[in-house]
């Protein structure tokens, strides 16, 4: 993913169904899934992976019906959506997004002592 990829959040269910499941996944099963998630219809759910194909985020393989998988890992796509968000929203700096968390109270307590003992870890 050499170029930071756009995903619509119609496009990120999908992709979440192709990263849990780990390996490719027929039509039918991505179908199934988010018509009991989302109420979608099948075509919805066909165009939205024909647009990740086109994106290149999703191999579509041929067997005896189409299959789909991910072909970046939800790993290496959020590292980049973070860096984007990052870049685009805090000038670069991700101590500005961390400040901004802790200052506008979205962290939890907990969150915060787990914060604090990831920081005094030895890297």
């Amino acid at each position: 993913m050499g170029k930071k990829t756009s995903i619509t959040g119609s496009e990120l269910a999908v992709m979440n169904i192709l990263w849990e499941t780990g390996s490719s996944v027929p039509t039918k099963e991505i179908v199934r899934k988010l018509q009991a998630e989302k109420d979608w219809d099948r075509s919805t759910i066909r165009t939205l992976l024909k647009r990740l194909v086109e994106k290149g985020v999703v191999i579509q393989e041929k067997h005896k019906t189409y299959q789909y998988k991910a072909a970046v890992s939800r790993n290496n796509f959020t590292k980049e959506q973070t860096r984007g968000l990052i870049d685009k929203l805090y000038r670069g700096s991700a101590r500005e997004l961390v400040v901004f968390l802790v200052d506008s109270r979205e962290l939890t307590e907990e969150d915060l002592q787990e914060l604090r003992a990831y920081l005094m870890e030895e890297k």
